[in-house]
């Protein structure tokens, strides 16, 4: 894992608890997953540095990072999941 990697971590609400990844594909899995069984989950970016900010997302987030380093959540994504069953 590269050190950019490791400035980067993906926190997967579900309910009252949380399930922190390292790996964006795990953490939309487990969030859609999640969200199959209960409706609605949350998945926060959390971002520590501005190359964990680039290696997310480019040029573009590490120039958004620079403007508030501060910011306790980078991205939030809130998934809503409504199966609707079997459509005949």
């Amino acid at each position: 894992m590269t050190q950019e990697m490791q400035d980067v971590e993906y926190v997967v609400a579900v309910g009252q608890s949380e399930r922190v990844f390292s790996d964006f594909d795990e953490a939309l899995s487990f969030a859609f997953a999640a969200g199959l069984a209960i409706g609605k989950v949350t998945l926060d970016v959390l971002v520590y540095s501005e190359e964990g900010a680039k290696a997310f997302g480019g040029d573009d987030a590490a120039a958004e990072y620079r403007e508030d380093p501060d910011a306790s959540v980078f991205r939030r994504v809130e998934l809503t999941i409504n199966d609707q069953g079997r459509v005949p």
